[in-house]
């Protein structure tokens, strides 16, 4: 799977070049502090795994992959030679295989990312940028499967997995050690840029499920999404997301800018503080790198596809609604953004982690909802415009879930600015807002 990572010493005293690391001197982070710069809240990481970890001929999620194929194959063959396994068998097989499938094609894609991004010599941030940016791959296709089955469990999956994001986001965010004060403080563009980019993700909840309410109120002709109306909010939710992204990467490159500029780093030492980030990344060639990528999305489209299923055999056989499905799946939708920010809180980068889980939110509400609402356009267009759960209309179950958008996102705004604090008060908040939308959803939620 490549070579080790070469040995490098562990950074010394006067090794500036570890500024914002954990084990960087202290000497350093002063003359960062005294430049107003918090060495503490700096988004630098050691990527790969932690530096003395066992490194096993065969890695975990490789071996997860093997089995995830293997009761997969066993599954698909099984049906197709009419081998019946009792339902409850084989929709738990299914989701069982899709799981397992999922959660390593996401680290799949993490590792090839990083041993790209440690063949190509990016900055931390890009690299960190792109490896979340991709472990997004399996959670859209799986939606991508569960389109045909069911559109409107789609669209619920997609959404409910920003409410989940949320809990885990303050969940996690609690649970953190915590300064003197009592605060945990993120990497400062993710707290700017992030307060705007939630700004936004509020206001389009607002927006669309007003008009949705106003519509019904009125008795207006129309009740439902078009095509063109979900292609439309696509196009501004990514629109808005590319701004994030590159605002985001400015910031990071700024910030990074400052601190060399501020310790007066050499060429030499810009390029051992580049080979600390990537000390525990294996140095691997394109085409190592290029089968870790073929086997993520061939696990992606090997779980989704087993997901799928699960989604179809549970509406079909056991009575779910796609309302049901939708909430029973998005617990496992999250898998990427769990796995990566499991693997930085391992690491001890409590700070990453916080902000992969904050990620996790902005990256659904702007990423995964606008191309599932593209996929969902599509299929109504030109696929299957007669679909049973077909058009989106403008019920209880989908203004609900666009109109609790505005809370959720005010309250996290709202801690954000205030001083980046997430106590027990705001995890009960968070908690509770969650909640109170699920047990509206079972409550008054329109089953199809």
């Amino acid at each position: 799977m490549g070579r080790e990572p070469p040995h490098q010493e562990p950074p010394s005293s006067r090794d500036r070049a570890a500024a914002g690391l954990p084990e960087a001197p202290s000497r350093a982070e002063r003359r960062l502090r005294r430049a107003g710069i918090d060495p503490d809240r700096l988004p630098i990481l050691h990527l790969g795994l932690p530096a003395g970890a066992l490194r096993p001929p065969y890695p975990h999620w490789a071996r997860r992959m093997v089995l995830g194929v293997v009761l997969w194959a066993f599954l698909y063959l099984g049906e197709g030679l009419g081998v019946a396994l009792p339902e409850w068998a084989a929709a738990a097989g299914a989701l069982v295989a899709g799981i397992l499938l999922l959660q390593a094609a996401c680290e799949a894609f993490v590792v090839g990312s990083q041993r790209l991004a440690a063949r190509l010599e990016w900055d931390h941030y890009v690299a960190g940028t792109v490896a979340e940016v991709l472990s997004t791959l399996p959670e859209l296709v799986t939606i991508a499967f569960v389109v045909p089955v069911s559109p409107v469990a789609a669209f619920t999956l997609a959404l409910v997995t920003i409410y989940l994001n949320t809990l885990v986001f303050s969940l996690y965010s609690y649970f953190l050690p915590k300064d003197i004060h009592g605060k945990f403080l993120m990497p400062r563009p993710i707290t700017e840029a992030g307060t705007q980019v939630l700004i936004a993700g509020a206001a389009m909840g607002l927006i669309l499920g007003l008009v949705m309410l106003t519509l019904n109120a009125n008795g207006h002709a129309k009740d439902a999404f078009a095509p063109l109306d979900l292609a439309v909010v696509a196009v501004v939710l990514l629109a808005i997301f590319a701004v994030y992204i590159y605002k985001l990467l400015a910031e990071y490159a700024r910030e990074e800018t400052e601190v060399r500029e501020t310790l007066d780093l050499s060429e030499a030492e810009v390029e051992r503080r580049l080979d600390l980030v990537y000390r525990g990344v294996a140095r691997s060639p394109l085409p190592v790198i290029g089968w870790l990528l073929l086997a993520g999305i061939g696990g992606a489209f090997l779980g989704g596809e087993r997901v799928a299923h699960f989604a179809e055999v549970a509406m079909a056989d056991f009575g779910f609604n796609p309302l049901l499905t939708a909430l029973v799946l998005a617990g496992f939708a999250g898998m990427s953004e769990y796995v990566i920010l499991w693997q930085a809180h391992r690491k001890g980068e409590y700070g990453i982690a916080l902000a992969n889980a904050f990620g996790g939110i902005t990256q659904v509400m702007f990423l995964v909802v606008p191309i599932t609402l593209l996929a969902i356009a599509a299929y109504q267009g030109w696929v299957a415009p007669d679909h049973p759960t077909l058009p989106l209309g403008f019920d209880l179950s989908n203004t609900f879930l666009l109109l609790f958008l505005f809370p959720t996102f005010f309250v996290l705004l709202e801690l954000i600015e205030e001083n980046h604090t997430l106590g027990i008060l705001d995890t009960t908040i968070m908690t509770a807002i969650v909640a109170l939308l699920i047990l509206v959803l079972i409550a008054y939620g329109n089953p199809v």
